[in-house]
């Protein structure tokens, strides 16, 4: 099948590159001259495992190809896919601009039957306003489809060749057929592909994001009532998770979620109720609870130090906003480190891979960029744990202790639980657990 993925982010690049390596010929389109150019050149602008190499080899095998040219790409493809961003606005909505701006550029370019697919995560009643915007630019006839995604960055190409579900929303038994052959490489296995009506679909991508999010925010208050009562949230979870009415996926406590999915689709959700005259009361409170929960280490910080850390030094281990991503789209880490500065403390930094990330969009030339992790804490009052990349979970504690100058961890991951670290002489913090009385 002839493919067009317009907007090379993300999403349209893993999309893209993914159809293609099932043998369909994609050309991935985007109006940004030097990202197309880095393509061409076998540059990913992006970090995702695994992405690289199946770039590299779709492109020698000529299924995959990169340009500016939407209008050809447009003519030379049955299906269009619109992967471009939707920014929330200043009140939470998604930003529709580019989309729709998209779409436009599409009629414009038709010269016979296309289906147009909505990939962008978009709010109940794109699919009718992009379908208007190509109206009135053609007389060609088209069908449009929302088809979101659920990747989770960092694990990208295997949920989109292994997905849980395929979700399809259109109008047309014709077009329900097409996307089901496109897709059908990737359910093999029998994961279902579910055709339902366009605005179901639409909501079904916000409902998943909105759903995570809470139950991420509920374990977050569980554990400040765990400290309170001096109960152990990991005890909690386990005990929860083991329900099989609940599970155990996203019940782990923490500073917080961020990234480009879980803030800007709650926020959505909350305007598109308010557009219809509902208060989604629940999840306001679970951007309550997010926001408050990302500053915990700094009042952990506060508490320790008497909120006097002018001129202390303080290492930080991550700072994207989870592993396996250079994201830091609404991570934790910015609150926190932003925090510390604005208190008269020096920080010391490390990240395996979003080191470019933070120095060119969020702390300059503020902080110490390190290599390595134990460079990072060379004379540190305090470790600071913000992202539990795999090489941060079992460090060499007793090499953390000669390094740092007093043995104070704070822990916004609960990386380090299981070992005992106040029977080694650690001052120890983290989330949901009783705090240590020991000071270091």
């Amino acid at each position: 099948m002839k493919i067009a993925v317009i907007g090379s982010g993300y999403v349209g690049l893993v999309a893209g590159t993914c159809f293609a390596e099932t043998g369909n010929n994609v050309v991935c389109v985007d109006n940004v001259v030097a990202k197309i150019d880095a393509l061409k050149a076998g540059k990913i602008p992006i970090y995702e495992p695994g992405l690289e190499e199946l770039v590299k080899r779709n492109v020698a095998e000529e299924r995959l190809t990169f340009t500016t040219d939407l209008a050809a790409a447009v003519k030379s493809s049955l299906v269009l896919f619109i992967a471009v961003g939707t920014p929330p606005g200043e009140d939470g909505s998604s930003d529709l601009s580019a989309v729709l701006a998209v779409a436009k550029a599409i009629g414009k370019s038709m010269d016979g039957f296309k289906v147009i697919v909505d990939k962008s995560t978009v709010p109940c009643g794109t699919a009718r306003k992009v379908a208007a915007a190509i109206r009135a630019e053609t007389t060609h006839p088209f069908d449009v489809v929302s088809n979101p995604e659920f990747l989770k960055e960092g694990a990208a190409i295997d949920d989109f060749m292994k997905p849980d579900r395929v979700v399809v929303g259109c109008d047309d038994p014709r077009t329900a057929e097409i996307m089901k052959e496109l897709y059908a490489p990737f359910v093999r296995t029998g994961k279902p592909i579910l055709v339902m009506d366009v605005e179901s679909a639409e909501l079904t991508k916000y409902a998943a994001n909105a759903m995570l999010a809470t139950r991420i925010s509920f374990m977050n208050e569980m554990a400040s009532l765990c400290e309170k009562l001096g109960a152990n949230v990991d005890h909690v979870r386990r005990g929860i998770g083991l329900d099989a009415r609940i599970g155990t996926s996203f019940l782990f406590p923490g500073i917080g979620y961020g990234g480009s999915c879980f803030p800007k689709d709650v926020k959505a959700v909350v305007k598109t109720a308010e557009s219809v005259g509902h208060d989604f009361k629940i999840l306001k409170a679970v951007e309550d609870v997010n926001e408050h929960q990302k500053r915990w280490m700094l009042r952990k910080i506060d508490a320790h130090y008497g909120k006097d850390v002018a001129g202390k030094t303080f290492g930080v281990w991550g700072l994207s906003f989870k592993p396996q991503t250079d994201d830091m789209r609404e991570a934790p880490s910015i609150v926190v480190v932003n925090g510390l500065l604005e208190r008269g403390a020096k920080v010391r930094v490390c990240d395996p891979v979003a080191m470019d990330e933070a120095r060119k969009h969020h702390f300059g030339d503020k902080v110490t960029y390190c290599k390595r992790n134990y460079e990072a804490i060379e004379g540190a009052d305090a470790l600071l744990v913000l992202t539990e990349w795999n090489e941060f979970r079992h460090p060499d504690f007793d090499r953390i202790k000669q390094t740092l100058k007093h043995p104070v961890i704070f822990d916004g991951r609960n990386c380090y639980v299981s070992y005992d670290l106040p029977s080694r002489g650690f001052t120890y913090a983290c989330v949901g657990v009783k705090p240590t009385a020991k000071k270091g």
